[in-house]
């Protein structure tokens, strides 16, 4: 008699079998976590947003209009005030973590400027992890 090596049908499907249930478990954790880190991003990148636009209205004496927008922190206004800070106020403008454009607002809704990311959806509004994050968010 012959002796046969491998595995059996109902073996390698006792294994697929438990690792998709480890997937179907670890799965969403793992995407709840990723998603935690875009938005934190997103604030931490809005924050910095909020530190160039206090050095600019110090200089300018007003924030930037929100037909300006967020650009107004890398190229001065043309022609250039004499207080625009030479170096500018921010190296670029990055894209959300999401890789949408921050929306700028001034004056904003409640506040002298509104600074939003969409987040995943790319419109504003939503809930949870779909929610926008801006800049009053409290965190």
């Amino acid at each position: 008699m012959r002796r046969r090596s491998g595995f059996t049908l109902v073996e390698i499907m006792v294994v697929v079998v438990i690792i998709g249930l480890l997937a179907g478990i670890a799965g969403p954790q793992i995407m709840a976590r990723l998603e935690e880190a875009k938005r934190t991003t997103a604030r931490t990148q809005i924050r910095s947003f909020e530190e160039s636009l206090e050095m600019y209205r110090l200089h300018m004496g007003r924030y930037p209009t929100t037909q300006q927008g967020l650009e107004a922190l890398v190229r001065a206004p043309t022609p250039r005030p004499p207080r625009y800070s030479p170096e500018g106020y921010a190296k670029s403008i990055p894209l959300d973590p999401w890789g949408n454009q921050y929306i700028y607002r001034s004056p904003g809704e409640k506040h002298p400027y509104d600074i939003i990311s969409t987040g995943r959806t790319g419109e504003e509004g939503g809930t949870g992890f779909d929610a926008d994050v801006t800049n009053h968010d409290p965190s």
